[in-house]
């Protein structure tokens, strides 16, 4: 009768994670290197940047409206008159050129539209740090995705090594006629399904390492697994008072919400203006050269001459009625004020929420790290006392395999409850709005050198 070392079967899924790890050392990249490379690839990312640029341009639009404009303007006319008759033939050129200015000395709805694109550009900030937050984490969820993926398959594998050394031995044992036909059919099941969970494993690794080559823009990405023994970082907070605090003043989604109300309220103030005077100066600056042709009897009275003009005015416009515009204008915008206002109420509630829910998580996964480890150790104790009854008549063939699936299951649930571990501890400081790219370094921290 034959059975494996416990010490062995625990070794297994560690020797063929490093055999994966030492394989694709040559390309193993850090979470940072491959943000760095997602920066410049994500499509969602660099639409948000682009959209901030956008807002920014805007602003400047906006401050024209304070500076003086100037205009040039130069023209060409020409026209002939034939007189019936005898008449004479009259031939004018007419050449001009001249300079235009103005400015608005005074329109109530210039600073609010100024300060309107300032608010704009700011909401187009949060929506890039929100961009930039989601990058993190979907690649933090990719990356350790793969990792994940590679533990699973590596302990399937070395389950299903394990099961066919089983079923070999119950297979010379019934040989030998110490065991029955049962211990045999019933290694072969076990074995059949660690056949088919294998090949879902190394399916689902496919298709993890294709979500994170398409994320970084790049093909076999390799992500550098975590450091043994591994130590998972403590949370900056265990006060969930101060991260939902800390939500309420940082958090993109907040942000945003409480420059849309100032934004609705600064649309109020520009449809108010509509009933306010407007000041305007204008200036001009010109010169005309007018050149006749007469001909017949009266081409003696042929002339040419330059005119010079220059103007300076200011026109004051008040409205005295617009049909009902106006006030339909500040009504609406009075309205739309309160949904603005409705939406940061939403807005910091979601947040608060989903704060507490990530915090929660987080505290959770942590716990099962550690009942995790404790499970490891103790079913590892209890494959190695399964396979000492096995040897000495009291156990069965089953009782050995189930140990065994036990063992591997466990130490699965433990590799992917610590990847989760790290993965939510990004995703709460997004949910607190405090993510950032210096945040991937504690990260890094973590991984294999």
């Amino acid at each position: 009768m034959r059975f494996v070392p416990a010490s062995r079967l625990f070794l297994q899924p560690l020797a063929l994670a490093a055999g994966l790890l030492l394989a694709g050392a040559a390309q193993a990249q850090s979470l940072q290197e491959l943000y760095d490379a997602a920066r410049g690839y994500d499509a969602t990312y660099l639409a948000a940047r682009a959209t901030a640029e956008a807002a920014a341009a805007r602003v400047a639009q906006a401050e024209a409206l304070f500076r003086p404009t100037l205009g040039l303007q130069a023209s060409a006319t020409g026209t002939r008159n034939d007189a019936p008759g005898a008449g004479p033939t009259v031939t004018n050129r007419t050449v001009q050129a001249g300079l235009q200015g103005s400015y608005s000395v005074y329109n109530a709805a210039n600073r609010p539209t100024l300060d309107k694109s300032q608010r704009g550009y700011d909401a187009a900030q949060a929506d890039l740090d929100a961009a930039e937050q989601d990058l993190i984490v979907r690649l933090a969820t990719a990356y350790f995705n793969v990792l994940n993926a590679q533990d699973t398959l590596s302990t399937t594998q070395a389950n299903k090594k394990a099961i066919a050394e089983q079923l070999a031995s119950a297979k010379r044992n019934f040989e030998v006629g110490t065991a029955t036909i049962t211990d045999t059919r019933e290694a072969q099941a076990k074995y059949d399904l660690a056949v088919a969970q294998e090949l879902a494993a190394d399916n689902d690794l496919r298709v993890k390492r294709v979500t994170l080559d398409q994320l970084v823009g790049r093909v076999g990405v390799q992500p550098k697994g975590l450091a043994v023994p591994v130590a998972l970082p403590a949370l900056p907070s265990d006060n969930i008072d101060t991260w939902v605090a800390t939500a309420e003043q940082q958090h993109p989604g907040i942000r945003k919400a409480r420059l849309g109300l100032e934004s609705a309220q600064l649309d109020t103030q520009i449809a108010r203006a509509a009933e306010k005077p407007s000041l305007d100066a204008s200036a001009s600056l010109g010169a005309q050269n007018l050149h006749n042709n007469l001909s017949g009897a009266a081409a003696a009275s042929s002339g040419v001459g330059t005119a010079k003009t220059a103007s300076l005015g200011l026109t004051l416009t008040y409205p005295l009625y617009t049909g009902g515009a106006t006030q339909g204008r500040i009504r609406e915008t009075l309205v739309l004020e309160e949904k603005a206002r409705n939406d940061l109420d939403f807005a910091r509630r979601s947040v608060t929420e989903a704060t507490r829910q990530a915090f929660f998580g987080v505290q959770s996964l942590r716990a099962q790290v550690g009942a995790y480890e404790a499970a490891e150790a103790s079913t590892k104790l209890a494959l190695e006392a399964t396979q000492l009854g096995y040897k000495v008549g009291v156990r069965v063939n089953l009782d050995v395999l189930n140990a065994q699936t036990q063992l591997y299951t466990t130490q699965r649930d433990l590799a992917k409850a610590r990847y989760d571990v790290v993965v939510n501890s990004l995703k709460l400081r997004q949910a607190s709005g405090q993510l950032r790219p210096e945040d991937l370094s504690a990260v890094n921290s973590l991984l294999t050198k």
